[in-house]
């Protein structure tokens, strides 16, 4: 199973050293504020903050791209509309296309929100063990059931996506081609949709009784010696202190402006 978020939750830095229940409170707030940004001249900062921070966690370039890919798509196609459809003010015309200032900016402000949005998302689940960010988030109020859903989602969606791979793999073996869209190329690949939801429902079925049978759901609780405890250092509260300033920084700024 290839478990993408966690490949560099070995490395060691700053970030990965950094209590999990701290480093979720204080990136969590920094999204936020990055949410709240409006003014076009706070982008620049927003920029430096997440790169410097993406440096800072030592997770590779290559990291970053793989995953920028996919939401690109939806970037290129905001790229292709929105400087065309939003605002007022023309600053070119090719055609009958007229390119718009608002367009430009508005486009401009949700590829730098994005991107930062993504970037800090990627250091605070990259750098961690995904179950320890689940423990953190238990923690800090999140309900039991929740977290185990949450935790068993992430755990079969790659199965899932294995699951896929070989029926795609063994269609192919099969001489199934999906070059242009036709009524046989739909059933093909309806069929294929259905009979993953089958088999994924049928497997959930299969662990659901198995964690039945090992005493999922009993009410019963960990004695108080085996929780696992997370010792907070001194470092660990500076880091929070430092998430929360900058956040406020932002949030004061884009008020101020």
């Amino acid at each position: 199973m290839n478990l993408g978020l966690e490949a560099f939750a070995h490395l060691d830095s700053p970030f990965h050293r950094w209590a999990p229940k701290h480093k979720l409170v204080g990136l969590t707030v920094l999204i936020f504020a990055f949410s709240f940004v409006r003014d076009l001249h706070l982008l620049p900062a927003m920029l430096a903050v997440t790169f410097i921070l993406y440096a800072v966690s030592r997770l590779p370039l290559s990291f970053l791209l793989a995953r920028l890919r996919y939401p690109g798509f939806f970037l290129l196609a905001l790229a292709l509309l929105l400087p065309f459809l939003s605002g007022q003010t023309v600053i070119l015309r090719l055609g009958p296309l007229a390119l718009r200032q608002e367009g430009c900016l508005d486009l401009l402000l949700i590829v730098v929100k994005f991107v930062s949005i993504l970037t800090l998302s990627l250091v605070l689940f990259g750098s961690a063990p995904f179950l320890s960010t689940i423990k953190a988030m238990q923690g800090l109020g999140l309900p039991s059931i929740l977290a185990d859903m949450t935790l068993l989602s992430y755990r079969y969606l790659y199965e899932v996506g294995d699951d896929l791979h070989k029926m795609e793999t063994a269609m192919g073996l099969r001489g199934f081609r999906a070059r242009r869209p036709s009524r046989r190329t739909l059933g093909v690949l309806a069929a294929l949709a259905g009979s993953l939801l089958v088999r994924s429902y049928e497997r959930s079925e299969r662990i659901y009784k198995a964690m039945v049978l090992r005493g999922f759901g009993a009410g019963v609780r960990p004695a108080p010696h085996s929780r696992e405890r997370s010792q907070a250092h001194v470092h660990d509260y500076l880091a929070l202190g430092g998430a929360l300033f900058v956040a406020a920084g932002f949030l004061a700024a884009q008020i101020l402006l």
